[in-house]
């Protein structure tokens, strides 16, 4: 089931007051996020990616296109009370504690005192602030307040959650534990919709990604698949005979790592079995054979600067 459906969507904006002038931030976008997953939005600054997200959550709404959320149009505004947020840059009145602010927003959607002093309880101390929630939100870090948001948007039980660069400003620790608490939302059934700059947490955390350039969608899918570099296969092996390394190099066009390190380049299951029936007819053990990858990274650096 599709949590989250656009078709064609597109959202233009006017240059300035008054101006003729559009400035055309999603163009003809479409995309499905499923249920349970973590979807990854990526892309370079101006991308579209919170115009997408604030469509999504009804703040602005699109020009034309189709946008359906839990199956339904999302001018029904009911998916909002399955839904959590943590907006990015996310302020909290200062003079409140951790404890007051999950109070406030937890009333806010609509949860009853009882339901929201026992959910505060539990989530504060999941994303590791119970000892600070009666410290004001003046004296916390920016991983502090990230940690409290997390909370905040997790605290009404939702089935999907948007998450804007929820990592922002925390230590490595911490962001493996966002992590961990992620996962585990993942395995309740979740679904997890994520933005985040940091594509070394993306790569780590996220089922799919979809990546925007100039309001467009150029590339979506698998992490494991759009990081993959398809054709070329690693081989570790038991030490190769000099005769044996010769031919590797001539006749199947290997590149010699070592005398038991090679690398492979086709696109054949075939051939790429034909090579491994020769390793075994020269008494050569396999110990792995690993599809090489790039790093989301790499891959999204290279993307964005073919597109510019």
């Amino acid at each position: 089931m599709n949590v989250i459906t656009t078709k064609n969507l597109s959202k233009e904006y006017s240059s300035k007051s008054f101006s003729k002038e559009k400035i055309l931030a999603l163009n003809n976008f479409s995309f499905e996020v499923e249920s349970g997953e973590i979807f990854g939005i990526l892309g370079p600054n101006g991308a579209g990616k919170t115009t997408l997200i604030k469509i999504l959550l009804g703040i602005t709404h699109r020009t034309s296109g189709e946008v359906k959320i839990f199956d339904r149009e999302i001018s029904d505004e009911s998916y909002k009370k399955k839904t959590g947020y943590l907006p990015e840059n996310h302020k909290f009145p200062n003079y409140l504690t951790g404890e007051q602010v999950l109070n406030f927003f937890g009333k806010l959607s609509g949860m009853n005192s009882i339901d929201v002093k026992k959910k505060s309880e539990e989530y504060l101390k999941l994303v590791d602030m119970e000892k600070w929630k009666n410290t004001k939100i003046k004296k916390y870090s920016k991983g502090m307040l990230q940690r409290l948001g997390l909370a905040q948007s997790i605290l009404n039980n939702p089935e999907l959650i948007f998450l804007d660069e929820p990592t922002d400003g925390v230590d490595p620790i911490g962001r493996k534990e966002i992590r961990d608490i992620l996962n585990n939302l993942k395995k309740e059934g979740k679904t997890i919709f994520l933005n985040s700059h940091l594509l070394s947490e993306v790569e780590l955390i996220c089922d799919r990604v979809a990546i925007l350039n100039k309001g467009t969608l150029v590339k979506s899918g698998r992490v494991e698949d759009i990081t993959a570099l398809s054709n070329n296969y690693k081989f570790n092996t038991s030490k190769i005979e000099e005769k044996t390394l010769n031919s590797l190099l001539s006749n199947h066009k290997a590149t010699i790592n070592g005398s038991n390190e090679f690398s492979y380049n086709t696109g054949s299951v075939e051939e790429l079995n034909k090579l491994i029936d020769f390793l075994r007819q020269n008494n050569v053990m396999i110990h792995s054979i690993v599809r090489e990858k790039d790093t989301l990274e790499n891959m999204f650096i290279n993307l964005i600067e073919s597109q510019n």
